[in-house]
């Protein structure tokens, strides 16, 4: 009886300048997007899963309309003011009721 041993591929990490290089020669025109892949020894798949992430991570970095950044440390401070400027703007409404009722005692 011959007993197989299972073996699983190592987990190949490939730097990003790697992958960037990668999807922009699959996205040349009259490229075959599997040719590429064979010469660069990934699979064609993984060229695709990559370009997926890559326009993910885009949108996400390079949220700058009108030089106004979106990115999510920007969105993470408004969010933070929002709630600060709430914090203060109940604060005053109860220093107004505070100061009305006091100033009907003194009348």
């Amino acid at each position: 009886m011959e007993v197989y041993k299972i073996t699983r591929k190592k987990h190949q990490n490939y730097t990003e300048e790697f992958r960037k290089e990668a999807i922009k020669r699959s996205e040349k025109s009259g490229v075959i997007q599997a040719q590429i892949a064979k010469e660069l020894g990934i699979s064609a798949q993984k060229i695709l899963n990559w370009k997926r992430q890559f326009n993910r991570l885009s949108y996400k970095q390079f949220n700058s309309v009108d030089g106004v950044d979106y990115s999510k440390q920007e969105s993470e401070e408004l969010r933070k003011l929002k709630r600060e400027n709430k914090r203060l703007k109940e604060g005053m409404e109860f220093l107004k009721k505070v100061s009305a009722y006091f100033a009907k005692d003194q009348e």
